[in-house]
């Protein structure tokens, strides 16, 4: 399923990235690529997607969060 249906407070592990080689790179320098875990952090729907990467958050507009695909993870809050 794409980042933009996930809701906050929810981990997910990303399986694909669906875009060129440009956006992949782009993602890819962020640390955000296949086999990652990212928490989300805010999901409006509208507006960026912000997730978690280990300490850091990262805001993804609606279109490129759109193109990156995750599975759920049923991780306990804090728990890895």
């Amino acid at each position: 399923m794409p980042l933009t249906y996930c809701k906050p407070g929810e981990q997910f592990q990303i399986t694909s990235l669906c875009g060129g080689q440009g956006f992949i790179k782009r993602l890819s320098e962020m640390g955000i690529y296949p086999g990652v875990i990212l928490k989300v952090i805010a999901n409006s729907g509208k507006g960026p997607v912000i997730v978690g990467l280990d300490d850091t958050r990262i805001g993804l507009g609606q279109g490129m969060a759109g193109k990156i695909m995750v599975k759920p993870l049923n991780i306990k809050e804090g728990v890895r």
